[in-house]
C-alpha cells in the first residue's frame, strides 16, 4: 500500500522536533566556573504541531493532494541549579509571575512583619507593665 503524502510531511516534522527537543534541552549541560561552582540551567520546553490536507478529486488518473504541516518549539529558562562547596541551591527566574504567584511569594514576608509587630507590641506591654510595677513599688516604699 502506498504511503499517503500527509504521512511523509508529518514524519519529517516529527523527526525535526525530536532533533530540537531532548533531555539536554530541559536540563542543560553543566557550566563549571573557575572556583569550582557548577551551574546547571533548567528550562521549560513547550511545542505544538499541526497538519492538514485534502485529496482533491480530479478527472485525470493523477492523484492530487494539497496539504501542509508546521511545528513550533518554545524554550524558556526557568531556573539554575547551583552546586557550590557541597551546597545545592535552586535559583528560580521569575519571568511570568501571576498575581497568585506574587501573593504566595509575599506570605513569608508578611508573616515576618506580623511577627515583628506583635513582638514589639509584646515588648512594649511588658515594658509598660514593668514601669507600672516599679512605680507601685516606689509608691509603697514612700
Amino acid at each position: 500500500m502506498k504511503e499517503h503524502p500527509i504521512q511523509g510531511m508529518m514524519g519529517t516534522a516529527m523527526e525535526k522536533i525530536k532533533e530540537m527537543v531532548d533531555v539536554n534541552t530541559i536540563i542543560g549541560d553543566p557550566i563549571i566556573s573557575p572556583d569550582g561552582t557548577t551551574i546547571i540551567p533548567i528550562s521549560k520546553v513547550g511545542f505544538g504541531f499541526g497538519s492538514g490536507g485534502s485529496d482533491i478529486p480530479a478527472k485525470t488518473p493523477v492523484e492530487l493532494f494539497g496539504g501542509g504541516c508546521g511545528a513550533g518549539v518554545s524554550i524558556q529558562p526557568i531556573a539554575f541549579l547551583v552546586v557550590s562547596n557541597g551546597d545545592v541551591k535552586l535559583l528560580q527566574l521569575n519571568t511570568n509571575d501571576t498575581t497568585a504567584d506574587k501573593a504566595v511569594e509575599m506570605v513569608p514576608k508578611v508573616m515576618d512583619k506580623l511577627y515583628e509587630i506583635f513582638s514589639k507590641s509584646r515588648e512594649d506591654k511588658n515594658k509598660i507593665k514593668s514601669e507600672k510595677e516599679k512605680k507601685t513599688e516606689d509608691d509603697i516604699d514612700e
